[in-house]
């Protein structure tokens, strides 16, 4: 089953996928409508300069997932989430994030991606310099790499009733800018762009996905 949501990016992360009676394995295909600043569930909110992002037009938002933040610019990214009841998915965190990575690599494959290009990570966490910040300079187990870059970034949210894994790849990319959000001291070189796909079809890869989860 795939799932359309619309809104802002705390909206979006704010959904209840177990909310109701009778949920079933799903794909949410969200489309952010307004620009944020996203930190992982671990960061501080003291860590970005407010005053600079609301001059940038960002809400600064947390999530419920690890990692670092992620800059949700309406139209750069296509964000598609996997959500699973208790059981369908392996109860290991590592070994479920390693299943969807692979997922999302054969639905990268099938909407024309050079298969040679891509591979899924199957070892431990990879840090940079930029990493305790911003999510796409380090590369944890499942993310899907293309070449030797994160194309493919998840982070994972598990409750009683089951697990969301949430997914991103971007249209574009423009980490840079993400430099002068943060209020504390940063690395002297730039953050490292991820890969990205301008002209991914963000519905067909929901569709994708959606028929590996059923």
């Amino acid at each position: 089953m795939i799932r359309i949501h619309d809104g802002s990016p705390g909206d979006l992360h704010a959904l209840d996928p177990f909310a109701g009676p009778g949920s079933v394995p799903s794909v949410f295909r969200c489309v952010p409508t307004s620009a944020a600043l996203v930190l992982g569930s671990r960061q501080s909110p003291h860590i970005v300069n407010r005053e600079r992002c609301l001059q940038a037009g960002l809400e600064v938002v947390t999530r419920r997932s690890g990692g670092g933040a992620v800059l949700i610019i309406p139209g750069d990214v296509v964000w598609i989430d996997v959500v699973a009841p208790r059981g369908v998915l392996p109860d290991d965190v590592r070994a479920s994030m390693v299943m969807i990575g692979q997922w999302w690599c054969q639905a990268l494959i099938d909407e024309g991606v050079d298969a040679a290009q891509l591979s899924v990570h199957q070892g431990g966490m990879v840090s940079s310099s930029w990493s305790d910040l911003v999510c796409f300079t380090g590369i944890g187990p499942g993310e899907v790499l293309m070449g030797d870059r994160k194309l493919v970034g998840l982070s994972q949210r598990r409750t009683r009733h089951g697990v969301r894994i949430q997914g991103l790849v971007h249209l574009r990319t423009n980490l840079a800018s993400m430099v002068p959000l943060f209020d504390v001291a940063v690395p002297d070189s730039a953050p490292t762009e991820p890969a990205c796909l301008p002209d991914v079809d963000g519905g067909a890869l929901a569709e994708r996905l959606a028929v590996q989860l059923c």
